[in-house]
């Protein structure tokens, strides 16, 4: 029994030979030939662009599902960044498992800073009250972390 990629080639070398045969018949000599529709051209160069732009995406997207690039279901996600100078940041890590990780970022070297407890990454007290001062109230996880 033939392998899977004997018969693919075999299937690519008839379609290759069927699509030259029809190309041949149709430029027999004495043939009438129409007048140029530029209309015709550019969809003959915008269709094939716009099929192929498409499969790319479509390539795209499944390369992400498939090795986990983006998305709900990614090991890490950041959860906030927050630029100490040029070309450093502290950046907050939530883990698939739930643990929040400090981690400074430079030009050079990634370090681990701390693990964050929930209780530091979780909202400010609620109060209940004018929403103004819950937003001035509430911390953000930089902010706890800085305070440390």
């Amino acid at each position: 029994m033939p392998d899977r990629t004997a018969l693919r080639f075999a299937a690519a070398t008839a379609i290759t030979l069927a699509l030259a045969a029809g190309s041949a018949i149709a430029a027999a000599p004495g043939a009438a030939v129409p007048a140029p529709s530029y209309v015709r051209e550019l969809l003959s160069i915008v269709l094939p662009l716009g099929f192929m732009i498409l499969a790319l995406l479509l390539v795209l997207r499944l390369l992400r599902r498939r090795y986990g690039m983006t998305g709900s279901g990614a090991h890490l996600s950041v959860l906030q960044i927050l630029p100490v100078g040029p070309r450093e940041r502290v950046v907050l890590l939530k883990t698939r498992a739930g643990r929040v990780l400090a981690i400074g970022v430079s030009a050079q070297s990634v370090n681990l800073i701390t693990r964050l407890e929930q209780d530091d990454v979780a909202a400010g007290p609620d109060t209940g009250t004018d929403p103004a001062e819950a937003a001035r109230v509430a911390k953000s996880p930089l902010d706890v972390l800085l305070r440390r």
